[in-house]
C-alpha cells in the first residue's frame, strides 16, 4: 500500500515542495534589500527605495530643507513602491489562489529582471541625471511588486524590506520579556541578513560604484526564483 497524504498526493511528488524552503529564500531577500538601500541611500542622494518608513521620513527631511535631501527622488521612489505593489497585488489576485511556487518564481523573475535592467542603466550611464531617477523608478518599482507578494504569502517575521516589527517581536517576545522565546532563530536571522546585505552594498557602492551591487542583487533574486518552493 502507498503512503499518500490527506490529499492523495504523495509529499514526495507533491511539487510545492520541490525547491529551496520559502523562509531562507525570504531571508536572501533581506539580504538584497540591503543591498538595494545602500545603492539608493548612499549612491542616489540618501532616499530609500526598499524601506519606505525610512523614506516618509527622509521626505520630511528634504520638505524641511535638510541639505543632501531630494523631495523629488524621494517622491518618485514613493510613487513607483505604491505602483509596484499595485500590480503586486494583481498578480496576487490572478495567481494567489493557484501554486505558490510558481507564483513566488514569477514574481522573483520579474523582480530580477528590473534589477537588472537598473544594472545596465547604472552602467551605461553612471552620474546622469536620468539615470538617477531610473534607478529610483525601477528598483523601487520591483521592491513594491516583491513586498505585495510577500505580505500575501503571509510568512511570519520574515517582512524582507523592515525590521521594526521584527526587532520589537525579539525583544517583547523573549524569556527576558516575559515572553516564550518562540521565533528568535527566525527573526535574529532576519536582522542579521539586513545588515549583511547592508554592509556588503555599502562596501561596493563605495569601492565599485552603483552597477555591481544592483547585478549582484539580480543575479541573486534570479537564483532564488529558480530555487524556490512554494513551502514554508
Amino acid at each position: 500500500m502507498s503512503e499518500q497524504s490527506g490529499t492523495g498526493t504523495k509529499p514526495a511528488d507533491d511539487p510545492e515542495a520541490r525547491g529551496l524552503r520559502l523562509v531562507p529564500v525570504l531571508l536572501g531577500l533581506t539580504v538584497v534589500s540591503g543591498l538595494i538601500d545602500a545603492v539608493s541611500y548612499l549612491g542616489l542622494e540618501h532616499v530609500f527605495t526598499a524601506n519606505m518608513t525610512g523614506n516618509v521620513v527622509v521626505l520630511g527631511f528634504a520638505a524641511a530643507g535638510a541639505p543632501g535631501f531630494s523631495v523629488a527622488h524621494t517622491l518618485t521612489s514613493l510613487g513607483s513602491f505604491v505602483v509596484g505593489a499595485m500590480a503586486g497585488g494583481r498578480v496576487a489576485v490572478r495567481l494567489g489562489s493557484g501554486s505558490r511556487r510558481t507564483w513566488a518564481r514569477l514574481t522573483l523573475a520579474a523582480e530580477a529582471v528590473l534589477l537588472g535592467v537598473s544594472a545596465v542603466v547604472a552602467y551605461a550611464a553612471p552620474g546622469a541625471t536620468a539615470t538617477a531617477y531610473t534607478l529610483i523608478a525601477v528598483t523601487a518599482f520591483a521592491m513594491g511588486l516583491r513586498n505585495a507578494t510577500v505580505r500575501r504569502l503571509g510568512i511570519p517575521d520574515l517582512t524582507t524590506t523592515v525590521l521594526t516589527m521584527t526587532l520589537t517581536g525579539l525583544a517583547a517576545d523573549s524569556r527576558a520579556g516575559g515572553g516564550p522565546g518562540t521565533r528568535s532563530p527566525r527573526r535574529t536571522a532576519s536582522v542579521v541578513a539586513m545588515v549583511v546585505g547592508a554592509g556588503a552594498g555599502a562596501w561596493l557602492v563605495l569601492h565599485q560604484g552603483l552597477a555591481l551591487p544592483l547585478a549582484i542583487a539580480a543575479g541573486l533574486v534570479a537564483v532564488l526564483a529558480v530555487a524556490a518552493s512554494g513551502r514554508e
